[in-house]
C-alpha cells in the first residue's frame, strides 16, 4: 500500500482550488489537508500544519509564489513544493528551481501528470512540464559552460547557513530552535539539509567546516 500524501493547494482563484481538490481527492493515497488563497495565507497554515507536498501557484495577490517559496524553503527545506503557473516562461521555471521549487506544471496539464508529479517529487523525485524540460537542458548546460554551478556554502540557504553558524557555536537543536524561533523538526530538517549540501556526516564535521571556512554572522 502506497504511503499517505499530505498535500497543500496554494491558488488565489477559488474554482482552481475546488478543481484541484476534487482531483487528487479520487487518490487513495493523497490528503488535501488544506488550501490557502495567497502566499501569507500558506505561510500562516505551513507554520502550524504538516505538509508533504504543496502546489503552489506563481501569480497571485499580496504574496506571490516565487516571494512564498522562498519564505517557505527558509522555514523547511524538506518540504516538496509544485510550482503551479499558466506562463510557460523559462525564466520562471528556472528561479523558481533555483529557489528550491522541486516541480514546474503548467495549469492546462491533465489530472493524471498532477497526480505523477505530486507522486514523483514525494518519493525524491523532480517534475518539469514537457514543454519546459528543454530549456531547463539548455540552462544546465549554459551552467557547465560558465562554470558557476553552486557549490559549498554557497549551496546553502540563509535559514541554513544561520544553522550552521549556531553549530559551529556548539547549540543543539533544541537552543537553536529557540534562539531562531522555529520548531526542533525544521532545526533537524535544516541540519540534514545542511549535511547533504556539503557532504558532511555529522554535526562536528559541520562545526569544523564552518570554522576551517571562516563562517560569520552576516
Amino acid at each position: 500500500m502506497k504511503e499517505n500524501i499530505n498535500v497543500m493547494i496554494v491558488d488565489d482563484h477559488s474554482l482552481m482550488r475546488e478543481g484541484l481538490a476534487k482531483i487528487l481527492e479520487l487518490e487513495e493515497n493523497i490528503t488535501v489537508l488544506d488550501t490557502a488563497s495567497d502566499g501569507q495565507q500558506a505561510i500562516e497554515k505551513f507554520k502550524r500544519g504538516s505538509y508533504d507536498v504543496i502546489l503552489l501557484d506563481i501569480s497571485m495577490p499580496n504574496m506571490n509564489g516565487i516571494e512564498t517559496l522562498r519564505k517557505i524553503r527558509d522555514m523547511d527545506s524538506s518540504v516538496k513544493i509544485i510550482m503551479l503557473t499558466v506562463y510557460d516562461a523559462r525564466e520562471y521555471l528556472i528561479e523558481t528551481l533555483n529557489l528550491g521549487a522541486n516541480g514546474y506544471m503548467l495549469k492546462d496539464s491533465d489530472s493524471s501528470s498532477l497526480v505523477s508529479a505530486i507522486e514523483n517529487v514525494y518519493n525524491g523525485g523532480t517534475y518539469i512540464h514537457p514543454s519546459l524540460a528543454g530549456e531547463l537542458l539548455k540552462e544546465i548546460n549554459k551552467k557547465k559552460d560558465r562554470k558557476k554551478i553552486k557549490s559549498g556554502l554557497e549551496s546553502l540557504t540563509r535559514r541554513e547557513y544561520e544553522v550552521l553558524l549556531l553549530i559551529a557555536e556548539g547549540l543543539s537543536n533544541k537552543d537553536i530552535s529557540e534562539k531562531l524561533v522555529i520548531s526542533e523538526k525544521t532545526v533537524k530538517n535544516h541540519v540534514s539539509s545542511i549535511l547533504r549540501k556539503l557532504d558532511l556526516s555529522d554535526r562536528t564535521q559541520a562545526a569544523i567546516y564552518a570554522y576551517k571556512h571562516n563562517v560569520k554572522k552576516f
